[in-house]
């Protein structure tokens, strides 16, 4: 029986940063979770973080740990994070944040960062998606 794996890539030619890998494939069997947009929003539907991007890039951090945990994942099983932040706030505060959940894997996920105008709601000031996969082991 074929086990999965995830292999990440960091050829020769492209910068190497500690924060991500530039390419990351999935080999054999196991499960692809796609984790639609997350924002500051809480279990009680109410916005964490009003006009703070660090309060709120803790909250989406935590609904990805949560969406994950439901998947049987973590964020060691992240192979993709798309970071959608409104034009204007602090984007290196906002990864300084993440990093308390990603740490500092020798495996990072590949991850692109969008500025944007706004996003569905006037007071999210960030969101996030991800695709993780959970190997057969």
């Amino acid at each position: 029986m074929m086990k999965g794996a995830i292999t990440h890539v960091n050829p020769d030619g492209l910068t190497k940063n500690p924060a991500f890998s530039q390419i990351i494939t999935t080999h054999g069997s196991g499960k692809t979770i796609y984790i639609g947009g997350q924002n500051s929003v809480n279990e009680n539907r109410e916005v964490v973080g009003k006009d703070d991007i660090l309060i709120q890039t803790d909250q989406v951090m935590k609904n990805l740990k949560i969406a994950l945990a439901a998947s049987g994942a973590n964020f060691e099983h992240i192979v993709k994070m798309a970071i959608h932040i409104v034009q204007g706030q602090n984007a290196y505060g906002a990864f300084q944040v993440s990093q308390k959940f990603l740490g500092r894997s020798s495996n990072p996920p590949t991850i692109s960062v969008l500025f944007v105008a706004g996003l569905i709601n006037p007071a999210f000031l960030l969101e996030i998606d991800a695709i993780a996969f959970l190997p057969d082991l």
